[in-house]
């Protein structure tokens, strides 16, 4: 007698996984006032708007002589300096048939309606100046308000901030800036192989044993993204161990994020003990490298009940108080970093309010060829020649942690495609998925 396996349902898709994952991820409650100085990278959790306008007043672009058009219609004839105008201070009227030495940033005289550059001025032995040009109305004067306007959105909520930004929030004098508070994050990674750099030297390491690479570039993939991180080490590969780190974990933090233990093997203990924590609502994606993804919940305080227990409610807002959110990535260092990018990172800046959590790609010539059509979505490492095309890593196993590292970016490249020499196809810089 012969028995047939149930069919295996297909993988969900990298799109579908991603609008799943990025339903789940409402942002964080609570708000902090940070420093402007410190708050680079933070999340704003409002809109900032301007009570001044910038400039408050029309200004100099150019160390030079605020002059009247009028006044110049005679090139040769030299005009006295009524008045010296910096930049901190205030000037006159400008008096008829005069100029005014002025330097950049000083405020335009009444009366003035251009700025010459001193370049363009011969000053004359008893001190009046010569211009040289007749110059246009207008001419290196920046206009009050042509930056900021009085009343107007500078910044918008849900925006991640930038060194350029942070310049601007004080342009219109903002000390301090209400940014959505940090994400809670606990990493560990699990694995019986697992070896601390610094434990071990290579030299002793035994057979089978290998450097935990992964807790590394995860933990500074989180700080990156505003986190702060609670490093919980290696957990063994034991039922028990998986599910009290995971129940502790819970307790205090927005999300659990491990690496390895996602399989289906009999050491892979994650997706049971998630279950009997939680619920798991994300197995296995059509990527590759990364199918071996889960994302799930955990209820704070969770016992360990089977894995046809109840199920925790759904977290709101991403209140750790109800439990905690569960992402688990491959155990694969590739694979490992892949998805972060791809999918924990987006959740991630969702959850603190970022509006545009997409990364931005481009369309680059190849100049390798790609045989090896695949079922699943790939993503290649690659990186640009001098040449203005893209090269690929000779070794693309999701082991091979030297590719990202070689690469400046991944190739997107759909289900069941092979790539030539010439061939148009989607790149993501590194630069967008790790700012």
């Amino acid at each position: 007698m012969t028995t047939t396996r149930p069919a295996q349902k297909p993988l969900r898709s990298l799109d579908e996984a991603l609008a799943q994952l990025l339903g789940y991820a409402t942002e964080l409650h609570g708000v902090e006032q940070v420093s402007t100085f410190d708050a680079d990278g933070r999340v704003l959790a409002q809109d900032l708007v301007s009570a001044l306008q910038v400039p408050p007043q029309d200004n100099s672009s150019m160390d030079g002589y605020a002059v009247r058009g009028a006044d110049l219609a005679d090139s040769s004839q030299s005009l006295p300096v009524s008045q010296r105008i910096a930049a901190g201070s205030s000037g006159e009227a400008l008096a008829s048939m005069s100029v005014a030495r002025i330097f950049t940033g000083a405020p335009i005289p009444q009366g003035a309606d251009a700025v010459v550059m001193q370049e363009d001025c011969d000053v004359q032995p008893d001190g009046s100046v010569r211009v040289q040009i007749v110059p246009q109305l207008g001419q290196w004067i920046r206009r009050a308000g042509e930056d900021v306007t009085r009343g107007a959105v500078v910044l918008t909520k849900g925006e991640r901030l930038t060194p350029a930004s942070l310049g601007l929030a004080a342009s219109i004098g903002a000390s301090q800036l209400a940014v959505v508070r940090r994400p809670k994050v606990a990493l560990f990674s699990t694995g019986d192989e697992l070896v601390m750099p610094g434990e071990v030297p290579p030299e002793h390491m035994k057979p089978g044993a290998i450097y935990n690479s992964n807790r590394f570039f995860l933990k500074a993939l989180l700080v990156r993204l505003g986190c702060e991180v609670s490093d919980l080490g290696i957990v063994p590969d034991q039922r028990a161990a998986t599910i009290d780190a995971l129940r502790g974990a819970a307790e205090h933090h927005d999300l659990i994020l491990t690496s390895g233990g996602v399989s289906v093997g009999e050491e892979d203990h994650i997706k049971p003990a998630v279950q009997s924590l939680g619920h798991l609502d994300l197995w296995q994606i059509a990527i590759k490298p990364g199918k071996p993804f889960a994302y799930g919940q955990i209820a704070q305080g969770a016992a360990s009940a089977s894995a046809s227990g109840p199920a925790c409610a759904p977290l709101a807002g991403g209140d750790s108080a109800a439990g905690a959110h569960f992402i688990g990535l491959p155990g694969n260092p590739v694979s490992s970093f892949v998805t972060f990018l791809l999918l924990v990172r987006p959740f991630l800046l969702k959850l603190q309010g970022v509006l545009d959590v997409a990364p931005n790609s481009v369309t680059v010539r190849a100049d390798f060829t790609w045989s090896r059509a695949d079922k699943r979505r790939e993503f290649l490492r690659v990186r640009r020649n001098v040449a203005g095309g893209l090269e690929l890593f000779t070794n693309q196993s999701s082991g091979v942690l030297t590719s990202v590292v070689w690469g400046d970016g991944l190739v997107d490249n759909p289900p069941g495609c092979t790539i030539a020499p010439g061939d148009v196809v989607r790149f993501i810089p590194f630069s967008e998925l790790l700012a």
